[in-house]
């Protein structure tokens, strides 16, 4: 329970700002630097409370693995999103390459962690 409300966090509060900023809930009809905003604070976010679990010896659970791939399918939905109507998206691809090694080292050092165990 610990982990889905440390977890929850900093997806509500990005959700929160793109209602207050952007008067919408829906972040898939947001417009290039407006999106990547969003998104940049989402990951961000949720990046800084898996390493706090980290730094508290926490293991990564389920719940960790659903919230990355929550994440990086709304990156993915919005790069096909932008793929289709032609826009540039570069930078959205660079930052979901990065997610991708991000997610490798985290789950790696994860299996190291149940190996040992």
């Amino acid at each position: 329970m610990k982990k889905i409300i440390i977890h929850s966090i900093p997806i509500l509060i990005s959700f929160i700002g793109l209602a207050i900023f952007y008067h919408t809930m829906n972040p898939i009809i947001l417009r290039g630097q407006d999106f990547l905003k969003f998104y940049f604070s989402l990951v961000i976010g949720f990046y800084l409370s898996v390493i706090y679990l980290k730094f508290f010896k926490e293991r990564l659970s389920e719940i960790t693995l659903c919230f990355m791939i929550f994440i990086f399918l709304l990156g993915v939905v919005k790069l096909f999103r932008g793929l289709s109507l032609d826009r540039p998206v570069g930078i959205l691809f660079s930052i979901l390459i990065a997610e991708i090694i991000v997610n490798m080292i985290f789950m790696s050092t994860e299996f190291k962690d149940k190996i040992k165990r």
